[in-house]
């Protein structure tokens, strides 16, 4: 499949078979996330890793879009870190290119994933900060659910002429 398409191909997908993915594949997985671009280079982010069951079920609870979570086979929180900015502020554009690295290569392992936004709600970042230890000044940003498939998915072309503007509005 040619790059083009496969970024087409791309669905989220909430419904899991009851299959665990490899400690292998999730590294694989993160690291092109942190293939992302970032400015300055910067790579803000950290990651927790859930495979724990119950913790993916009180994921699911924490977040309200999330249910999906519970039949995950694993979650990755994608977290932002300030701290480690060199032009203020562009955390959260980093943060967002690295999970959409990480879609990306969830889809190309023949998995499925969805993003759930978790930053800029602070409800959501202070419960996922409490049910996993997150200290103060790392950001919780985006939750992605990850497993096998239990959904078909197919290409939905979202091309709109009417939001393309050439030269100016």
């Amino acid at each position: 499949m040619d790059l083009l398409e496969f970024i087409h191909t791309r669905r989220s997908i909430r419904k899991y078979v009851d299959r665990p993915v490899s400690l292998e594949v999730i590294k694989e997985i993160i690291a092109a996330g942190t293939s992302a671009p970032s400015a300055g280079n910067q790579q803000p982010w950290h990651f927790v890793v859930i495979t724990d069951k119950d913790l993916l079920k009180r994921a699911s609870e924490i977040h309200p879009h999330a249910k999906m979570a519970r039949d995950a086979a694993v979650a990755i929180l994608v977290c932002g870190d300030p701290g480690l900015e060199k032009h203020k502020g562009y955390w959260v554009q980093d943060c967002a290119a690295c999970t959409q690295n990480i879609l990306l290569a969830v889809h190309a392992k023949g998995l499925g994933a969805v993003w759930c936004g978790v930053y800029p709600r602070q409800e959501r970042a202070e419960g996922f900060r409490r049910l996993l230890g997150i200290p103060e000044g790392i950001i919780p940003f985006a939750l992605i659910p990850i497993g096998y498939p239990a959904e078909e998915s197919r290409r939905v072309d979202r091309y709109r002429e009417d939001r393309v503007h050439y030269n100016g509005w």
